[in-house]
């Protein structure tokens, strides 16, 4: 893949596409480095065009402070929506970007491993995006019934398998390993033609680790791991079938996963 990718063909409202290329502007003059990622990263890899509401701005957890004190100065209203993965900067009532720094359910959180050169063309600047690999971390644990990623995980597979770092997704991965082999056996069954865009050693070092786990004994600890997919849909889970809830987060959980 080349380092620019073709720009995604989208046509917000005209204040809404002022107010976006304004606020890359002042993110490219602050120094401090960030991604582009969601429908724009998703369109760049794999050519699927659809419509998307606003930016993800992508940056480590110590830079989010950073960001939002720089628009604040500008005098742009800030909001730390969830310390543990969210914030937003907002130009009025009606346009914002999320300013993204983890996952909503706390497992991984954005670092430098997540920042590669490639760039797309947006509202007139050149902007990072967030690299292949980083793109399907992003996206694995998105399992909602309002909102399943598991189709851009496939498509990301799909075209982008030389660039995806393998040995990263897994390390990255390790401790949510089931998770990574559910999308992996997912993709072979949508593509039995392409199951060689996943390298052969990592589905058979999968395959180990489920074989050794099948005969051990049950966990002690009796907890609800749906939760880190959905705290939504698994709330009768902690509240009425007596697991413990991995994620900590309200019983009326109302954040939407990242794009």
């Amino acid at each position: 893949m080349s380092d620019t990718a073709a720009e995604p063909s989208f046509h917000p409202p005209e204040d809404a596409v002022e107010f976006y290329a304004e606020s890359l502007r002042l993110l490219q003059e602050s120094g401090i480095p960030f991604l582009l990622s969601g429908t724009y990263a998703v369109t760049a890899y794999t050519g699927i065009r659809r419509p998307t509401k606003d930016l993800d701005v992508f940056c480590k957890p110590g830079d989010y402070p950073r960001i939002l004190a720089y628009f604040q100065t500008r005098g742009y209203r800030t909001d730390v929506e969830d310390e543990r993965w969210i914030a937003k900067v907002w130009k009025d009532e009606k346009h914002f970007f999320d300013v993204i720094f983890a996952m909503s359910n706390g497992t991984i959180a954005v670092s430098d491993s997540w920042f590669g050169d490639d760039t797309i063309e947006v509202y007139g600047h050149a902007v990072k995006i967030t690299p292949p690999t980083a793109l399907i971390l992003s996206k694995v644990f998105i399992q909602d019934r309002y909102r399943y990623d598991g189709a851009d995980v496939n498509h990301v597979i799909l075209k982008q398998s030389e660039a995806i770092d393998w040995k990263s997704l897994l390390d990255q991965m390790d401790l949510y390993w089931e998770v990574l082999m559910a999308h992996l056996l997912n993709f072979r069954f949508a593509y039995p033609t392409e199951r060689d865009n996943i390298p052969a050693w990592l589905m058979t070092e999968l395959a180990q680790r489920l074989e050794a786990q099948v005969t051990l004994p049950a966990p002690r600890v009796k907890v609800c791991r749906g939760r880190l997919f959905s705290p939504r849909d698994y709330i009768a889970d902690i509240t009425d079938f007596g697991f413990g809830d991995v994620v900590g987060k309200g019983l009326e959980e109302r954040h939407d996963p990242i794009p």
